[in-house]
This record gives C-alpha cells, sequence and structure tokens, in this order.
C-alpha cells in the first residue's frame, strides 16, 4: 500500500475537508490502498487534526476509508469478487420488493421521488462530490421505503455499504453521470406505469452497470 503524496492543497472556498480528501480519492490523487495519515492530512489541506479526524471518521461511516485499528486509515481497497457478490445480493433483496414498491407508489411518493432524482441531477452541475454521493443514497433510500419494510432498507443500506469507495468513482466520466441520472427517471416513470417487470429490469440493470465498473 502507498503513502499519501506530500505535496500540499490549497484549501478551496467554503468547502471542508472531509470533501478535499474525498476530490483527490475520486481523482486518483489518493489511490486505493493510500495510508491517510494525519499530519500529513494536516498539512496537504493546511487545517487543524480535529478537522482531519472529523473527515476521516466521516468517509470511514461511508466506507469510503477503512480505518485498521493501531495503524490508521487508508483508501478502501476495492475487492472485485467480493463487489461482485454483494451486487449479487442487492438484486436478489431489491427487485423482490419491486412488487411492493409499485403496489405502495402514490402521487406524493412519486413526486417525493422526481424531486431527489431533479436533486441528483443539479448536484450533478452545482454540488461537492459528497453532496452527489449523498444525492444519489437520498434517491435509493426512498425508494426502497416505498417497499414499506424499514429493517429490509436498513440491511440493503449497510450490505451496499460493504463495497469500495466506488460510489463516487462511478461518476467521472460525464456520460456515467447522465446514464445514472436517466436511469432514476425511468424508475420512478415505471413506478407511475406500475410497470413491476420494468421496475425489476431497472433495478438490476442499475446495480449490474455500478458492479462491472467496480463500483457501489
Amino acid at each position: 500500500m502507498s503513502d499519501i503524496h506530500n505535496e500540499t492543497v490549497a484549501p478551496a472556498v467554503e468547502r471542508d475537508v472531509t470533501d478535499l480528501v474525498l476530490q483527490d480519492i475520486l481523482t486518483g490523487m489518493l489511490p486505493a490502498g493510500t495510508w491517510l495519515k494525519q499530519i500529513d492530512l494536516e498539512r496537504r489541506y493546511d487545517c487543524t487534526r480535529p478537522e482531519v479526524r472529523r473527515a476521516l471518521d466521516r468517509l470511514s461511516q461511508k466506507r469510503l476509508v477503512e480505518h485498521v485499528p493501531n495503524r490508521g486509515y487508508h483508501v478502501y481497497q476495492p475487492d472485485g469478487r467480493r463487489a461482485q457478490e454483494i451486487s449479487d445480493i442487492r438484486v436478489i433483496l431489491e427487485t423482490a420488493i419491486a412488487d411492493q414498491m409499485v403496489a405502495n407508489a402514490k402521487p406524493d411518493s412519486i413526486e417525493t421521488l422526481r424531486g431527489l432524482a431533479r436533486h441528483f441531477d443539479d448536484m450533478t452541475q452545482n454540488g461537492t462530490v459528497l453532496e452527489h454521493y449523498e444525492a444519489n443514497l437520498a434517491f435509493h433510500k426512498e425508494l426502497l421505503l416505498l417497499a414499506g419494510n424499514q429493517e429490509l432498507v436498513d440491511l440493503i443500506s449497510e450490505i451496499r455499504q460493504r463495497t469500495s469507495s466506488a460510489p463516487v468513482s462511478q461518476w467521472r466520466t460525464r456520460a456515467r453521470v447522465e446514464q445514472s441520472a436517466r436511469e432514476h427517471h425511468l424508475m420512478i416513470d415505471a413506478l407511475e406505469a406500475g410497470d413491476t417487470a420494468e421496475l425489476r429490469r431497472l433495478i438490476e440493470a442499475h446495480i449490474r452497470q455500478t458492479a462491472r465498473l467496480g463500483q457501489r
């Protein structure tokens, strides 16, 4: 595993350390496996130790970095086989509840989802990387809540966090960003049309595509 680069990065206005670290992970400045030494991060981002700790804890909670007791933090190292197996589990669980989602999709819930999909679109253009990532999570959580089973939603949310930092790296290209956005809107269309088969197809395609790229 590599060590963090020592060059200093000037902090951007109104951006916190969490997003600065995340941007560097996304651009490859901090590759998978890089150990994130707190003193180096202080120098790199010209910030304080508490700011660094908060950023690492936040990213660790999202499984974007990994905390190793008595050693520190490193950028999450993806495991292709594990990611594929987790995607298989997600496909089984999420397609299995498509009929409940369709049955429970009322006009107000459809409108809520459309608002979240538009928010994801807006964050694509105007948000930080972390805001974009969180907008995606918010859309998928609301979609799953239509199944009416909070325990299942929590289980799926926990499972999806077992993969790598790829939930953000999936948007390295404009084409992938636009495809994710289209897929969100198509899922809503399927819900509104009461088309369970199409919703299942879209959910599986959405998960499989990111899995092929080692993502989500």
